[in-house]
């Protein structure tokens, strides 16, 4: 279980946090689904995201995402200073083309070390909401079909 993503917020009070982490949206089953892609600078979210672009899913904010509760959902957005923008290491930044938002059904912690073969189930809290959680490594080549295949899990 990870700290709750809150500000300090209650689930009643529209309130909206930034938080470091890239949002990305794929349709699944005729619905939108959206992902925050957490982990410290240089792990290699915007790597990951670029290659999910590649496999279909479509870019709401890289590397910060506002977000907010509503109607019992998360949802995430770019910051104004952002929208439409992402780094792409080795290029610089790109326009991309992208979703005003997403609503989020799930968290991914980027780390370097492999994943556990049969993990637990994890929730993260955000903003009085718990997630569902997926820890991946953003630069092994299945990370993308590993995303597909839990996403499809949680329809």
């Amino acid at each position: 279980r990870f700290p709750p993503i809150s500000g300090g917020m209650r689930k009643s009070v529209m309130s909206r946090i930034i938080l470091h982490a890239t949002s990305l949206t794929v349709p699944i089953r005729s619905q939108w689904r959206g992902v925050l892609l957490m982990g410290p600078s240089g792990i290699g979210k915007s790597d990951l995201a670029l290659r999910a672009l590649e496999a279909g899913f479509q870019l709401v904010s890289d590397d910060y995402s506002v977000l907010w509760a509503s109607g019992d959902h998360i949802f995430a957005s770019a910051p104004d200073t952002i929208a439409g923008r992402m780094e792409v290491r080795g290029i610089g930044i790109t326009p991309q083309p992208r979703r005003p938002l997403t609503r989020v059904s799930l968290c991914v912690h980027c780390q370097l070390s492999p994943p556990e073969r049969l993990p637990e189930a994890e929730l993260t809290p955000v903003l009085g909401y718990d997630l569902p959680t997926l820890r991946l490594n953003p630069r092994e080549a299945s990370t993308v079909a590993k995303l597909l295949t839990r996403l499809r899990l949680l329809s």
